[in-house]
C-alpha cells in the first residue's frame, strides 16, 4: 500500500462484517481516476470500479468479486495510446498486520499470495482493488503500429533472433531427405 491515504480509499470496518456475505459495490470517481493513473504512470483510466462479497473468520476478511476498469496505456515501442479493458476476478484475504520487526522477515505461500495486511479496524476494499488492477495491466501494451515501428528501428522479432536448433537437419535427415 501506499504511505498516507490512498487516491481510491474505501475502508470497511471490520465488525461490519461478519459470517454471512456482505456485498459492496465501489467505484472510482474522475479525480480518484486521475491521481491513480499518475501513480501507475497510466495515460488515463476512464472506469474503475468492483463488486466484491467480504466475509470474516476470526480476524481475516476475504474478498471475492470482479474488478472492471477501461484504462489507456503507452506502447512500448511508439508512444502511442493503448486502450485496454480489465475484467479481473479476484480473491482477497485480509489479515491483520502481524507484529514483527524491521529485520524479521517471513515468508508467503503461494497460496498467500493475494494477502494484504491491514492495520487497526478497517480494512481498505478501495486500495486493495486499485493493486489488483495495476497487477492486471498488460506489461507491455503495443499499439498496432509497434510492429511496423519496431521492424523500422532494426528490432527483430523473436523468431528472427532465435538461434538455428543445432537438431534443425536432423529433422529432415529422418524425412529422409538430402541434406
Amino acid at each position: 500500500m501506499t504511505q498516507g491515504t490512498p487516491e481510491f480509499s474505501r475502508p470497511v470496518p471490520v465488525d461490519t462484517i461478519g459470517t454471512a456475505a456482505r456485498p459492496v459495490g465501489i467505484g472510482a470517481n474522475e479525480q480518484e481516476r486521475a491521481a491513480l493513473a499518475r501513480r501507475f504512470g497510466l495515460i488515463g483510466i476512464d472506469r474503475l470500479s468492483a463488486e466484491a462479497s467480504l466475509t470474516r473468520s476470526g480476524d481475516e476478511i476475504r474478498a471475492v468479486g470482479t474488478l472492471s476498469a477501461a484504462v489507456t496505456q503507452t506502447c512500448v515501442a511508439t508512444d502511442l495510446p493503448v486502450p485496454e479493458r480489465i475484467e479481473e476476478r479476484f480473491e482477497i484475504l485480509f489479515r491483520p498486520q502481524p507484529e514483527t520487526s524491521a529485520e524479521e522477515e517471513f515468508e508467503l505461500s503461494e497460496g498467500e499470495l493475494e494477502m494484504v495486511f491491514y492495520h487497526g479496524t478497517n480494512i481498505d476494499i478501495g486500495e486493495a482493488v486499485a493493486e489488483t488492477m495495476s497487477l492486471s495491466l498488460d506489461p507491455y501494451p503495443r499499439s498496432p503500429e509497434a510492429e511496423t515501428a519496431l521492424k523500422q528501428a532494426g528490432v527483430k522479432s523473436e523468431e528472427e533472433a532465435a538461434p538455428p536448433s543445432p537438431l534443425a537437419g536432423l529433422k529432415d535427415l529422418l524425412a529422409g531427405k538430402k541434406l
